[in-house]
């Protein structure tokens, strides 16, 4: 019962995805999308669709002009929940190619590490690149996933530029630092 409600839980969290889009349709794929998901009732499970760009210094003619630069030509990011009703209305938005990590058919996608999530935001100078999660030093918390998965263990350091936490699990009889992403720990 417990793994299960545990797959159930994993399933509604918000990850990033890659979209494949036809060249040059970025912009359009964005528009199209957020007009689909007010449309579509689906605000409650995509939040945030991007399409990575970065401000370049182009000399024309002698002339300095700032220009955004698409960082991956052909790419759009959305953050979403992944349900069976987000997927299909983004993969059926009029230039949407298909999710980056399927295999093809109606398989899901895999989402994007957190830590390439936040290489991108800040490449792209997105401020909003703060963590949503509010761990408290001496917390209790459980770890979910990696080597000391099921763990209990104490915070001890909070890392937040990184999004990790140093925490003091007890093992052998003494308590023993690990380090670990935000999205492998829990509150008890």
């Amino acid at each position: 019962m417990r793994a299960t409600a545990l797959v159930m839980e994993n399933q509604l969290e918000t990850h990033w995805y890659v979209l494949h889009t036809y060249s040059g349709y970025e912009n359009k794929v964005k528009a199209n999308l957020e007009r689909r998901l007010e449309s579509m009732n689906m605000a409650d499970k995509i939040f945030r669709i991007l399409v990575p760009t970065e401000e370049e210094i182009e000399i024309k003619n002698g002339k300095k002009k700032t220009v955004q630069r698409k960082v991956f030509p052909g790419y759009v990011l959305v953050e979403m929940i992944m349900t069976d009703d987000s997927w299909y209305v983004v993969r059926n938005t009029p230039g949407v190619a298909g999710f980056v990590g399927s295999s093809g058919g109606n398989s899901k996608p895999t989402p994007l590490l957190s830590n390439e999530v936040r290489q991108i935001l800040v490449q792209m100078g997105v401020d909003d690149v703060k963590t949503r999660f509010d761990y408290e030093l001496k917390e209790a918390v459980r770890i979910v996933s990696g080597p000391f998965a099921n763990f209990v263990g104490t915070i001890d350091e909070i890392l937040g530029p990184e999004q990790k936490a140093r925490v003091l699990v007890s093992m052998f009889g003494r308590e023993t630092p690990v380090e670990l992403d935000f999205e492998q720990m829990e509150k008890l």
